[in-house]
Order: C-alpha cells, then structure tokens, then sequence
C-alpha cells in the first residue's frame, strides 16, 4: 500500500488554512457593528486663503463692460464660450431670446445658466435677467443617433423697473453643467 506524497499535503494543509482563517475574518467583521468604530470628534477643514465663498448668483463682469448700439444682441464673453454657440440671438425690446447649442461633446446638460444684459439707447449698462435650466430628466435624443439633444431654448424678459428703457441686450452664461 502506498503512502500519500508529502508534496500533494502539502497544499491541502494551506489551502484548509486559508479557506478557515477566510471563514474567521468574515465572521468578525459580520459581528462588528458600527458602534464598535469611533467617530472622528470633528470633520475635516478646509482654509484656501484668499479665496471668499459664493454670497450670491454668479455674473459676467463682461455684460457691464459692454456698449451696444440701440437694436443690437451680443454675447458677452464668459468661462464656457468654448464650448456652446448661440443660435438665433433676438431683442424684441422685453424680451431677449435664442438657444444655445452645446458644441463640446454629446452628453446632456445638467444645469444651465444664462444672464442677459440690458442697456438704454446711449449703450449704458441698466440692468439684467436670469434663464435658469435645471435637467430633471436625460433630455432629449435624436432619434438616429441616440445622443443628446443639446439645444436649449432660452429667453430672458427686461425686468419691470428697466421696461421701456431697454432697447439692445447681451447674453452670457456663467453656468453650464454637462455629463
């Protein structure tokens, strides 16, 4: 009768080992709760020097730089210009409207902001309104090629105390979100 071969144990041996200590482990942890973990006394801090937190919606330090001509629209300059076009920009004198198409890639868009400045017939800065667009959904596809829809149709009206005043405006957008 033959003797089993040391070498074939051998591995057995571990592998039972292994397979109990694995058994152990994961019994303890199942037993812990989160009781049984401290909680830190305080979280984390952050200090960036210099730099204040947001107090208030964001703006476009371009839209009270510019001087428009009585009728025109323009695009004020901003920090995504890169990657939107405006398309179909119009003043009808209280309300400045248009949409703006994502040119970047082809995800959605998640949260946009568009501000819309209105100046008198001398070309000053009077005052401005707000478009916001918060995604609730996917959006739109186009139904050949599955992507995003990413034209979003915009308007912003003159507020009351500059009605009548307004004759030429400006649009930018100091927020756009996208996947």
């Amino acid at each position: 009768m033959k003797r089993p071969r040391p070498i074939i144990a051998i591995p057995l041996a571990l592998a039972a080992v292994v397979i109990a200590g694995s058994i152990a482990i994961g019994a303890t942890t199942l037993s812990r709760t989160d009781a049984a973990i401290p909680l830190p006394s305080d979280a984390m801090k952050t200090s960036l020097p210099g730099l204040a937190a947001a107090s208030g919606a964001p703006e476009l330090a371009s839209i009270r730089l510019l001087h428009l001509q009585p009728g025109e629209v323009r695009q004020a300059a901003g920090p995504f210009d890169d990657r939107f076009a405006l398309d179909g920009l119009a003043f009808d004198g209280t309300t400045v409207s248009g949409s703006l198409r994502v040119t970047s890639d082809v995800s959605a868009v998640l949260d946009l902001e568009v501000i819309a400045g209105f100046y008198d017939a001398g070309g000053a800065f009077i005052g401005t309104a707000r478009f916001v667009h918060h995604a609730v959904d996917d959006g739109p596809t186009d139904p050949v090629t599955g992507t995003p829809v990413e034209s979003i149709p915009f308007q912003a009206t003159v507020p009351a105390e500059f009605a009548g005043r307004a004759v030429s405006a400006s649009v930018g957008v100091p927020v756009l979100v996208n996947e």
